[in-house]
């Protein structure tokens, strides 16, 4: 495969299953409504998004949390948290609003428009079906050491569609390794290893790392996994299928199939 110059933007982050913040078990397609990280419904309580100071999961509609103005990756549950973090935050948030802004004078989609505008919006919808995709492709059911070393890169078609979560379609997926991705800048590197860190101290594996790319444009999408052994997923070896037709049918009032036959 050969590789091409990545335009990186990272995405915000869900938590799967245990104490973290949750994707859940409905048959189905994809389940996925903005704004981003928000969890398919499940059968426990649930939050939403994590704080990316305290840790603290939105559960709305008592707790509404606040998005980073900048960058729009980070989110916080207050103020205070947001000005606690900035000096963390700065570098990242500096970095994906300098490199959004030169998208948007490179990235120009089949019918003129904005192609990372469109494919932030598309992540953004899909988000849980992309996270799903990562846990199978990486097989972390079964060998959850894939983790640290491996990626998900799935490549997408630009479509003239005028539903954005039908704009774009799956033209390939590829198993990487992980360093393709993260290698690309150090600052997200680092951002990406504070998102380990939290996860495993949380109890979880990890940060599954998907990058989703369309041409030169890319997304980051990094997802924080729990325990396999709390993961209500099981492991489908039709995932690609599975992710292809969900996008193509954009159902986003479902999820992936979350149970299937046990062997």
């Amino acid at each position: 495969m050969t590789q091409r110059p990545v335009m990186i933007a990272l995405m915000p982050s869900c938590v799967t299953q245990g104490n973290l913040v949750q994707y859940g078990t409905k048959p189905s397609s994809a389940n996925y409504d903005a704004p981003a990280c928000v969890p398919i419904t499940f059968d426990q309580k649930l939050g939403y998004r994590v704080c990316d100071q305290c840790g603290a999961a939105e559960n709305p509609p008592t707790i509404r949390f606040r998005i980073c103005g900048g960058c729009w990756t980070t989110h916080y549950c207050s103020p205070e948290c947001q000005k606690i973090h900035w000096q963390s935050h700065k570098p990242i948030c500096q970095l994906v609003v300098g490199q959004l802004a030169s998208a948007k004078q490179q990235a120009i989609g089949p019918d003129g428009s904005d192609l990372q505008k469109h494919l932030r919006k598309f992540v953004s919808l899909h988000s849980a079906l992309l996270g799903w995709a990562g846990f199978q492709a990486l097989q972390l059911k079964r060998i959850p050491a894939n983790i640290r070393h491996q990626a998900l890169l799935i490549e997408l078609s630009c479509n003239n569609h005028a539903d954005p979560s039908r704009r774009f379609s799956v033209a390939g997926t590829h198993l990487v390794s992980r360093s393709y991705v993260t290698d690309k800048d150090p600052i997200v590197t680092v951002d990406i290893q504070r998102r380990d860190e939290r996860c495993r101290h949380n109890g979880g594996i990890g940060t599954v790392v998907i990058l989703v790319q369309c041409g030169s444009v890319s997304q980051i999408i990094p997802v924080e996994i729990d325990s396999p052994s709390k993961t209500s997923w099981d492991m489908r070896v039709d995932w690609a299928e599975i992710l292809y037709h969900s996008i193509e049918s954009s159902n986003k009032d479902s999820e992936p199939i979350a149970a299937s036959a046990r062997e």
